[in-house]
């Protein structure tokens, strides 16, 4: 890289609809990963909300580590 930065306009189409695609999926998750641990009872999460909750902000993995592996499964 020759030190300087790439604008929006000098992306492609193609580039441009990549990294929206990609962050609504990530905006979707994280939505949906913080919506479940809001309202989920802290007797059905795996560990402490309250360490769930910083998880969420490590992209895009604490998201999906939560929902994969936070929620306790329905008896």
């Amino acid at each position: 890289m020759n030190g300087t930065r790439k604008r929006w306009s000098d992306l492609s189409q193609r580039q441009q609809t990549a990294i929206l695609v990609l962050a609504s999926i990530e905006l979707s998750l994280t939505a949906t990963a913080a919506a479940d641990l809001w309202f989920r009872p802290a007797g059905k999460v795996r560990g402490a909300k309250a360490l769930w909750w910083p998880a969420l902000l490590v992209q895009p993995l604490g998201p999906v580590a939560y929902l994969l592996l936070g929620r306790r499964p329905a008896p």
